[in-house]
This record gives structure tokens, sequence and C-alpha cells, in this order.
């Protein structure tokens, strides 16, 4: 059995661990350990754990590092073979572990893997960031099975096969400890969204697969580091998604699709303009001048990466993912052109 290591990062937290904590120390599986990753909170968040829960092992780091570097610090303190990177906002049940551990037992080759998750508030219906596991159109714009845009789909049954993903959320990310290490883990450039999309791009490229596993089942409140459509929120997914691009995509499409995701995303920018939302636009502008104030560096890591980049992978689709949704009215997933690709 595979021993997995839990590792939470928290800042100033403590109303979300008051909440979901409890359910994840009343894991059965058995072989795991629970790191908490404190980002210098100043909340009693280590009082609070050290008295109800001396079991979980506090790490506590002198400053903020956000999702990506607070990770990165606390694999140090993992001692299990598997990491499990969950957001402190993430009910679990109590079985959760037992199918992802099996999973990662019975496939050598199985890098990354997420659970079935599911929208705490409503517990029938996907969550927003992760679903039943992530895939990436020909552009690089990112959506789930269970989610495309703002469509969520209640679950009735539809994801109840375990297949092979393009990425795992990080809001439930399991990865094998010495893969993690030798990848180089999250890119804190990144500081929050689309590190777990660029890290599962590399695990991929490594040659192994990343699976969901709809068997563990999870809730996940969502929200908790930057709110759904707030200009901060805006800015780093359209800043991280070309820093995922340039270091990810094949040459040739450097010089093809990425300028017509450019295109699209100034098309992006003016229609949140002529809608009344300024701040999304500058955030968008705003999110393309420092993607370019940073070319540099994002070059030089393509560069000191000498993995392979082919211009298909599992859950990799070669359609345009915009112009079906928002031109072709195609909302769910069993709508899109996925074998055709």
């Amino acid at each position: 059995m595979a021993g997995i290591s839990i590792i939470i990062v928290t800042w100033n937290g403590l109303h979300h661990l008051k909440t979901f904590l409890p359910s994840v120390t009343s894991t059965s599986y058995k072989d795991f350990e629970i790191i908490l990753a404190d980002n210098a909170s100043t909340d009693e968040t280590k009082k609070w754990v050290n008295k109800f829960y001396p079991e979980v092992n506090i790490v506590t780091f002198d400053d903020n590092y956000g999702y990506c570097g607070g990770n990165n610090r606390a694999v140090k303190a993992a001692s299990k073979e598997i990491l499990l990177f969950l957001n402190n906002d993430v009910e679990v049940t109590p079985n959760w572990l037992n199918e992802l551990g099996a999973a990662f037992e019975n496939d050598k080759n199985l890098g990354a893997a997420q659970p079935k998750i599911l929208d705490y508030s409503r517990k029938d219906y996907f969550e927003y960031a992760g679903a039943a596991g992530g895939l990436i159109d020909g552009w690089g714009y990112t959506f789930c099975r269970g989610r495309i845009f703002d469509t969520v789909e209640d679950d009735h049954g539809q994801y109840e096969e375990q297949t092979n993903i393009f990425w795992a959320s990080g809001a439930a990310l399991a990865i094998r400890k010495n893969l993690f290490e030798e990848l180089g883990g999250f890119d804190e450039d990144f500081e929050f969204h689309m590190e777990e999309v660029d890290l599962c791009w590399r695990i991929q490229r490594a040659g192994f697969d990343i699976a969901y596993i709809p068997k563990s089942q999870i809730y996940h409140l969502g929200g908790g580091s930057l709110a759904m459509g707030s200009p901060r929120k805006v800015y780093y997914n359209f800043r991280n998604n070309l820093f995922m691009l340039w270091k990810n995509f094949p040459t040739r499409y450097l010089f093809t699709k990425l300028p017509v995701r450019f295109v699209l995303d100034i098309v992006a920018a003016w229609k949140a303009l002529i809608s009344g939302n300024p701040k999304e636009f500058l955030a968008i502008a705003k999110a393309h001048l420092h993607f370019v104030a940073q070319l540099k560096k994002m070059h030089q890591k393509r560069k000191e990466n000498p993995l392979p980049r082919p211009s298909q992978l599992a859950g990799q689709y070669n359609f345009m993912l915009i112009w079906n949704y928002f031109i072709k009215g195609k909302r769910n997933l069993n709508e899109l052109p996925i074998n055709e690709s």
C-alpha cells in the first residue's frame, strides 16, 4: 500500500480548518500523514491545530509563500512516497484515499491523479476547480469533464470510469514524490492558478500518465484564496496561461497558435470593457504586459527543460473551445468534437 503525505497550505485560514480539517483527520486509510504548511498565519492557526489535532505536523514559514511556494517547501517534511496537495477548504469522505492509493500501487506509470471533486455547497454538482478531471484545447484553454467555462454539470453518474486526463486539480492533486522533485515542483513564478496544469503538462512530457479516480470523492468549497471573477484572479489566469504555453507548447505553436491566442485575449479584454467591466480589461492588459516583461525568464526555463513537447497528449484536443462554447453554443462535454482530434 502506497503511503500518502497530505499537504495542506494555509494562510490565516483557521475558519476553514475548523470546518474541514476534522474530515481529513478522520480518513480511514492505513498509511498517511498530514502536514500543515503554515504561511506565517497570524490567526492562531498553530495554537488551535496543536490543541485539537496534535497528530498534524505543522511546518511554519517566515512569510506567505502562496500555494506554490508553501507546497514546495512543505515537501521536505513529507515522509511518504505519494504527495497529496489538498486545499484547506475541502471536505473528504472517510475512504477517499483508498482508491487513490490503490491506483498508484497498481500502475507504476501513473504519475499523478485527482479524485472526483464535487461542490461543497451543492453536493450533487461538480465543483468548478477540477470536477471530473482537467482537459485542454489546442489554444491552451483549460476546461474539465463536468465543467466548461461557467457551465457546471450536476453529477448523475456520467463520469464514473477511471480515465486518463490532461491535468489534475490543485485542490486535491496526488503525485509521486520522486517525480515531483525530479520535475522541480510547482513553478513559483505562477504564484496562484495554472501551476498545476503546468506541472501536469511536464508530467506527461516526462512520459507519465495522469488519472481521474471517480471512486475517490471530495467536496470543495472553492474561492478561498481568490474570489471567482475578481480582477486579481483574472490577471493570474491570463498571465499564467501564457507562462504555461510558452514553457510547454511545441516550437511551431509559438509562431502559429500563440499569436492567435494573443488576439483572442485582446478580444476578451475589449469585450469586458464594452460590457462595463474596466477592472477586468485592465487585469488582462496587465497580465500581457507582465508576461512580456518576464518572457526572457520563461524562455530560459523552456530552454533548460529537455523533455519532449509532443503536440498531442492525453486530454489534449485540437478544436477551439471558445468557438464551440460561445459561437456554436456547445455547453457540455458530450457536445464537443473530442473524438475528432
